[in-house]
């Protein structure tokens, strides 16, 4: 068989790739011999090219929080306990699972100047009641409420925990809304600065890591924990967790104060419980801006 009539055969079975038939018309002025080399790396490129029927468990990074129990020491990564031995596995070991739940704010004044006039319209006031008499009736031991320090998502949080007595409230600087990575594919309505992803982008993983990660070894039952934030925000969260190429945050959408739920098992298994749940809402109250 010519070199020409191989390459054919393996872009038959590989979809009709350009590419190798320019690779095989580059690599027909060479010899016999070059031409057999040739043929086996491109059967063997595309081979390699196709999906696997199955999926396989190297696809998943057990040790994506940097907290897989084989690279801690007494609860703290080997390089910074400076150990380079094996640690105690039992003692390393989580055992609760972390339930995070992920509300996005309220509708707000979108006409306002700054963040302090972006206040919520008494729509988003509803809204925020909605969401919080649902998470009362849900009827969970809630850990935290955490919530944006930007002013829609601190309203929305204030009016959820009068629904939730005695759940603390802590307000962080890092789950303001951003910009957190340039989508793919873009988008014409909305083009930051690249100074802007540079920034929010940081920031946004810095709070990645601070609050989405599977339990210390030292917690003993399960937690579940609020955080009131924002759409790009927790769009970005859930593509991280689940290990989802993050530049397609953007192709999901979210209702204001719909609930998105995960759940971090102690293994490192992640879950997606629900996304932008926002069905205990009439119709008549639901929001995307």
């Amino acid at each position: 068989m010519s070199f020409r009539k191989a390459v054919s055969l393996a872009c038959g079975f590989a979809g009709g790739s350009a590419v190798l038939v320019c690779a095989a018309v580059a690599a027909d002025n060479h010899g016999y011999f070059g031409e057999r080399c040739r043929i086996r790396k491109t059967l063997a490129a595309v081979h390699a090219a196709q999906p696997s029927a199955l999926p396989t468990a190297n696809g998943w990074d057990y040790n994506w929080d940097k907290r897989e129990p084989s690279s801690m020491v007494n609860g703290k990564r080997k390089e910074i306990a400076g150990d380079n031995g094996s640690p105690d596995g039992e003692n390393n070991k989580p055992k609760a699972t972390r339930y995070i739940c992920l509300i996005r704010h309220s509708q707000y004044n979108l006409k306002g100047e700054g963040d302090k006039e972006r206040i919520l319209t008494p729509l988003g006031r509803e809204q925020a009641e909605l969401t919080g008499q649902r998470l009362a009736a849900l009827g969970l031991k809630y850990d935290v409420l955490i919530h944006s320090s930007m002013t829609r998502a601190t309203e929305t949080a204030n009016i959820i925990s009068k629904y939730l007595p005695g759940v603390k409230l802590e307000s962080c600087d890092l789950l303001r809304e951003g910009a957190p990575i340039e989508p793919i594919p873009p988008v014409a309505h909305w083009k930051p600065e690249a100074a802007q992803y540079h920034e929010d982008g940081a920031r946004i993983e810095a709070a990645f890591r601070r609050y989405i990660h599977r339990a210390d070894a030292k917690q003993k039952e399960d937690s579940f924990e609020i955080i009131v934030c924002h759409a790009n925000v927790i769009r970005y969260f859930v593509c991280r967790a689940l290990q989802f190429p993050p530049e397609g945050w953007l192709r999901m959408g979210l209702n204001n104060g719909s609930i998105t739920w995960l759940t971090i098992r102690p293994s490192g298994r992640v879950g997606l419980r629900s996304l932008g749940d926002s069905g205990f809402m009439p119709p008549d109250k639901l929001t995307r801006t």
